[in-house]
Parts: C-alpha cells; sequence; structure tokens
C-alpha cells in the first residue's frame, strides 16, 4: 500500500490509465526526454513525458482506496497525510499554462477537499521555463476519503499547431499510513 497510487504517472505507457477530460488542439500525446526544445530532467529513472497541445488538455485518474487495499476504518480514524507531487516545464520556444486540482472525495466521489493552485504561466522570455515542481499535503481533512482524483494539465499561450504547450512528468499521490 505504500508508494505511487498513480498509473502510468510519466507516459511510459502512452495515455493508459488516464480519462481524457479535455483532448483540445492535436490533443495528448507523449514524448521522450528531453524533447524538441527541452529542457533536462533531474531524475534519469523518468525518460518520458506528457505534453498538450494549443488548446486545452486535461487529464484526470481517479485512486480507489479501498481497491488499493486502504481500511475504511484506518483511513477514518488515522486520517493520513496524502502527499501529491507533479512537475512541469515549458518549452524553450513557447509559452504555456499549467493547471493542477487534487480533491479528496468520500464514498459518492462528493468533494471533502481540493488543492487547486492558482494556474501557472510560463514565458521564455521572462523565465527559463525548466521543470518545477508543485507540492502539497493534505492533513486534518476529516472521516470519509475513499477517493483521491488527480487532474493536470494545459496548453501553450501562442496557440501554435502541435505539441507546444505545458509538459507534465513525474505525478504521485501517497498515502502515509
Amino acid at each position: 500500500m505504500s508508494g505511487n497510487l498513480l498509473k502510468n504517472p510519466d507516459g511510459e505507457d502512452g495515455l493508459d490509465y488516464w480519462q481524457l477530460t479535455e483532448n483540445g488542439g492535436d490533443e495528448w500525446k507523449t514524448e521522450d526526454m528531453p524533447g524538441d526544445c527541452g529542457h533536462a530532467y533531474d531524475n534519469e529513472l523518468i525518460s518520458k513525458f506528457f505534453c498538450t497541445s494549443y488548446e486545452p488538455c486535461i487529464k484526470t485518474q481517479v485512486i480507489d482506496l479501498l481497491a488499493e487495499g486502504y481500511d475504511p476504518e484506518n483511513l477514518d480514524i488515522a486520517q493520513p497525510a496524502v502527499n501529491v507531487e507533479d512537475w512541469f516545464c515549458g518549452r524553450t520556444d513557447c509559452g504555456c499554462i499549467y493547471k493542477l486540482t487534487v480533491s479528496l472525495l468520500d464514498e459518492n466521489k462528493e468533494v471533502i477537499t481540493e488543492f487547486k493552485p492558482e494556474e501557472v504561466t510560463l514565458d521564455p522570455d521572462c523565465d527559463d521555463c525548466s521543470w518545477r515542481k508543485m507540492s502539497h499535503t493534505f492533513t486534518d481533512y476529516g472521516p470519509g476519503l475513499r477517493f483521491i482524483s488527480f487532474e493536470h494539465g494545459g496548453q501553450d499561450t501562442k496557440y501554435w499547431q502541435g505539441w507546444f504547450g505545458v509538459r507534465v512528468t513525474g505525478s504521485s499521490v501517497t498515502v502515509d499510513l
């Protein structure tokens, strides 16, 4: 029960295990590191990333904690910390927008609480757009946790045909129980 609960967090299996909730422009795809006009990634175990296009591309994975072997009573009493991590970057030639929403859900998939930071815009004219980490830890969220929804993506800022939008990889969700 320990370790990353997200399946295919870095695109090694294409888009398997992900629900494409928005698949605009030229749609989601995966590429090998570092990709065209890309940045080095400092974890050599990750060799691929997901990339977005010129219209919104959002993908979601819902984790069923009971199916993963977690006991409902332990979840309710312990309310274990839920750790979220996601890595994103832009290209050296085009700006992009990154979005993330992670929701803790009850048995009816109603939101208990969520982490939804402001969207991030990367612009190669102002910064290097290299890989950045977005992370959050949920604590003291109350009883009832049964599912975790992880949703992320974005698009490019110049509406260029192709895959010039945000790149994501190394996503993880862990539960400290």
